[in-house]
């Protein structure tokens, strides 16, 4: 039986955060106001994409500049699809994540041989190939990009209703949550988080810490694919841009804001930035003048995150209580 006395003040945060989530179609029915759902919705499929890259990034301590590029592949799998007429997502979605994973696979075969800033240039190089591999693509819109066609369906579920849209990627996010905790949790984080910290001793033990590295880059991978479905979706557009380097440093913003070594720390982060983003955006052209200090200041003064800021001032007051 849930026990919910017994729960951490991050635990109570995170549980009001995840509740208020399932509330905001409620609250858009209620007020007429779409816009609230469409910009989380956004913000939702940015996470799924940010908590993908923490498994690589957070716990197994590999930077990785050319992440985006299986948003994109996961973006142009159902773009073309619907291009040629099919807009089946029981079909799409998995294939995004079958492609997605595959080049992963390869992509991370040949990086994780390197350390450091090697492995940094060399996962970029790769996603500037998939980039301009994205601009020569003439007939479905090279440079400038390709509306979607049609949205995808799911069965009964029609990716085209904002709602429906909403709830799928809040859905895939909680899902990919549940599966990040036992994934991080079990024998294989603890080795991958081991090699983080001491890699000659992991290797020392018996574990071969490349094949897991290979592993939660796969995985890794193939759930930015998925995420690159639905931004495909949600926007109705496909471009390369979606999957160019810029993209990829937003991705490792949102997990810095959020908390680098904390589960939800992407989502946090992404939801953070995605708000931020569009009120700074609509007060003045150069937000980025004012993004940028805030960043600072939070890595300055909490640099485990926002999840850290939340666990630091429930302390702060509890012990003002006590």
């Amino acid at each position: 039986m849930l026990d919910i006395r017994s729960w951490s003040a991050r635990e109570y945060v995170n549980a009001v955060l995840i509740l208020a989530l399932a509330l905001v179609p409620v609250y858009a029915a209620m007020t007429g106001n779409t816009f609230v759902m469409t910009l989380l919705t956004r913000a939702l499929i940015y996470a799924i994409a940010a908590l993908s890259l923490n498994l690589i990034l957070g716990y197994a301590g590999l930077v990785s500049f050319g992440h985006a590029m299986f948003i994109g592949i996961g973006g142009y799998v159902v773009g073309i699809m619907a291009f040629h007429g099919n807009a089946n997502g029981l079909l799409q979605l998995p294939l995004a994540v079958l492609i997605s994973g595959v080049l992963a696979l390869v992509v991370g075969a040949l990086s994780l041989r390197t350390r450091g800033v090697y492995f940094i240039m060399i996962t970029l190089a790769f996603a500037q190939m998939v980039y301009f591999a994205g601009v020569g693509l003439e007939y479905y819109g090279a440079d400038d990009g390709m509306p979607l066609k049609s949205r995808s369906t799911l069965g009964p579920v029609r990716l085209a209703d904002r709602t429906q849209l909403y709830l799928v990627c809040l859905g895939v996010l909680l899902l990919s949550l549940a599966g990040m905790a036992r994934i991080v949790n079990s024998r294989f984080g603890m080795v991958i988080r081991g090699s983080k910290s001491n890699e000659t001793r992991m290797l020392a033990l018996g574990f071969p810490v490349f094949r897991y590295r290979l592993t939660a880059f796969v995985i890794a991978g193939a759930l930015c694919g998925l995420a690159g479905g639905l931004m495909a979706n949600q926007a109705a557009f496909v471009s390369p841009a979606m999957m160019s380097w810029v993209q990829s440093g937003d991705l490792i913003v949102m997990i810095v804001i959020g908390g680098i070594r904390s589960l939800m720390g992407p989502v946090y982060g992404a939801l953070a930035f995605i708000v931020l983003e569009h009120v700074l955006s609509s007060w003045t052209e150069n937000w980025q003048l004012i993004f940028g200090p805030m960043i600072v200041a939070l890595v300055l003064f909490a640099r485990g995150g926002l999840d850290d800021l939340i666990e630091l001032m429930a302390k702060r007051k509890e012990g003002g209580h006590g």
